[in-house]
């Protein structure tokens, strides 16, 4: 009899344990669904963390509950550490879950009230990488805290500390260039230099930034490309960014034409071709002749859009229309070359008079 109660003592603190822990979990969920039942979708958005705050619970209430019932068994070690280590995982996931409810609530509160893109992409920038640092010290020190918790790791660890001088030169010189990869994108990030959607030209592509991590940034260039670039490559590199202070960019359309054509017409057809579109943003849609060398005049035309996009729509749409303008109206203006034959004096001396 004593035997079975012995057998059973454990069974009934095991089912106490997760009973209480899915009580204290839903008893949780309904506390901040109603302290924070103001913010839209916060019950979607904090789902994240229901699962490993159970788990948290679970461990804790299992080790209290198994404490007192375990009486010494042969297996109350083993059962103890698997305890101790699945409460150092849930608790490192709770707090990476915690991290992107977190985020998210940001996000979602600040991106309503901030009208300005580029206000909106450098926050999104900033609190997207401070969650990936904050996720990596946590997962670095659950690690640790994992390691830890075996006695011939701490007593590994205790030598470690020993010679820690010379192992921390040797993993400095390792680790080098991964630093300096971390360092240039948390400098990337917080100084502001570079943003999620920027418009950049780097390597001779045009390309928008689709993600700044700790160590690369993704550049999809315009043919759906992904360029991986080194974090690094954004602090020791020049690179144009055309969207650092404002979203709105300008650009140009080249006409090499002959010396016949009517700038002033062109001009107008101009005017009324920007009225009549879209993607025109209204503040820069000039005419003007760069060169004149040779047989033909250099038109650019310069015209201003609200971002990348409008603005590569917008050029090729004014270029397809001034060549099509000029095909109908001007066609003596096209690129052609001149030649003028002079006959030379021997050959006149040769002709016949009356020829």
């Amino acid at each position: 009899m004593e035997e079975l109660e012995l057998a059973i003592k454990p069974i009934l603190a095991i089912l106490a344990a997760v009973a209480a822990a899915l009580l204290v979990t839903f008893l949780l969920r309904l506390a901040t669904n109603h302290a924070f039942r103001k913010i839209p979708d916060f019950k979607q958005r904090s789902a994240p963390a229901k699962a490993p705050v159970f788990l948290v619970l679970l461990c804790v209430g299992l080790r209290i509950a198994l404490a007192s019932t375990m009486n010494e068994q042969p297996w109350s070690a083993p059962v103890d550490f698997v305890l101790v280590a699945g409460f150092i995982a849930a608790l490192c996931w709770l707090l990476l879950a915690a991290l992107v409810v977190a985020e998210r609530m940001v996000l979602r509160q600040f991106n309503g009230r901030v009208t300005d893109n580029r206000r909106r992409r450098r926050l999104t920038t900033q609190v997207t990488l401070g969650r990936r640092i904050i996720s990596a010290l946590v997962i670095t020190l659950a690690v640790a805290g994992l390691l830890l918790t075996i006695p011939e790791v701490r007593a590994l660890g205790t030598g470690i500390l020993a010679s820690a001088g010379l192992i921390s030169i040797v993993a400095g010189l390792a680790v080098q260039s991964s630093l300096a990869n971390v360092f240039a994108g948390v400098q990337l990030a917080f100084t502001d230099a570079l943003r999620n959607d920027d418009v950049v030209v780097v390597e001779g592509l045009w390309g928008r930034v689709q993600e700044i991590t700790l160590t690369y940034v993704v550049v999809q260039v315009w043919d759906e490309r992904m360029l991986i670039l080194p974090s690094t490559y954004f602090t020791t590199t020049p690179f144009e960014n055309w969207t650092r202070n404002s979203p709105k960019i300008s650009g140009s359309v080249n006409l090499d034409l002959d010396w016949d054509v009517s700038v002033s017409a062109l001009r107008a057809h101009l005017a009324v071709l920007l009225k009549s579109t879209e993607l025109w943003d209204g503040r820069t849609g000039n005419l003007d002749v760069t060169d004149a060398v040779g047989s033909m005049v250099r038109i650019r035309i310069v015209v201003s859009a609200a971002d990348s996009g409008d603005l590569w729509d917008l050029r090729c749409l004014v270029r397809e229309s001034m060549l099509e303008y000029i095909q109908q109206n001007q066609a003596s203006s096209l690129p052609r070359q001149r030649l003028e034959m002079i006959p030379n004096a021997e050959s006149q001396a040769q002709r016949r008079p009356g020829e």
